[in-house]
């Protein structure tokens, strides 16, 4: 199929994209790396009036390190934070899971602020900014506004952004001494979307664990943070007896989507499996 009649533009301020936001409210897209939108307008899945490519924005661009936090923009190419040297320094959860979206020529396209707009449930990005209690900076002519990334995704591809506003740049907590993370998913093939995945970052004294914080992904509707399971694991020693109690925890407060990929309970499954793993990695990796 080909892609439906729309009319281009390509501003070169911010100010402009979001005056473009307002006056055609609801009837435009943003075009950034196109990894999404341009397969879903050739399938019609997406018919919008008017097509606004911020590529040319360089205040959405970039990765910077300010007082413990890492900026990353929105335009920031999935290939940029890869073989960021500050991503892998200050977010190694991030480092992690970056070689597991979809593919290289995807990757030296896509952007940062496009996945987390897009809230695709199985996308890495996404659950990662749960788990490390980002947040999203979103403008518009209206002003600007940070949200907390655990109150950011409502549902399948369905997130806090109003329409007439655009995704600026995500902020992270760098890592603080002490902490350490682990990302680990499911897929029929690398580079596929996961059928399961979690995100796992906390404070490691010896084998106990603090402050611990798990996310999961692949199989609900929206990136979950894992309060329960996190709970279970909190302060305690690492044991068998704590990872039965994680486990337990998962299955009880995730509700995944069977499909013909996999059942539900395949996908609790695999999150109890992958938990207990990412922990393990964590605590070896001291």
């Amino acid at each position: 199929m080909k892609a439906p009649r729309f009319s281009y533009v390509r501003p070169e301020s911010l100010d402009s994209v979001l005056e473009l936001l307002a006056e055609h409210e609801g009837e435009a897209r943003i075009l950034a790396g196109g990894q999404s939108l341009m397969p879903t307008l050739n399938m019609r899945l997406s018919e919008p009036r008017l097509l606004i490519d911020i590529n040319r924005i360089d205040a959405l661009k970039g990765i910077s390190l300010e007082d413990g936090t890492v900026r990353i923009g929105a335009l920031a190419r999935h290939a940029e934070v890869l073989e960021s040297p500050l991503a892998a320094e200050h977010l190694p959860l991030i480092a992690d899971a970056m070689p597991h979206v979809a593919h290289v020529a995807v990757r030296n396209r896509g952007t940062f602020g496009g996945s987390i707009a897009l809230a695709d449930p199985a996308a890495e990005l996404p659950a990662c900014a749960v788990a490390l209690n980002a947040s999203f900076v979103l403008a518009s002519t209206r002003g600007r506004r940070t949200v907390p990334a655990r109150s950011f995704f409502h549902g399948l591809y369905e997130t806090e952004l109003a329409e007439d506003e655009l995704l600026v740049e995500a902020r992270i907590p760098a890592i603080a001494p002490g902490y350490r993370s682990a990302f680990m998913e499911f897929a029929r093939r690398h580079g596929d979307f996961a059928l399961a995945g979690v995100c796992c970052h906390a404070r490691v004294e010896g084998c106990v664990l603090r402050d611990v914080s798990l996310a999961c992904f692949g199989g609900e509707d929206r990136p979950r943070f894992a309060a329960a399971a996190s709970a279970a694991a909190e302060g305690r020693a690492w044991s068998e007896e704590v990872k039965d109690a994680v486990k337990a925890a998962l299955g009880g407060e995730l509700e995944p989507e069977g499909t013909f990929h996999a059942s539900a309970e395949t996908r609790v499954h695999l999150a109890q499996v992958l938990a207990a793993r990412a922990v393990d990695r964590m605590l070896a990796a001291g």
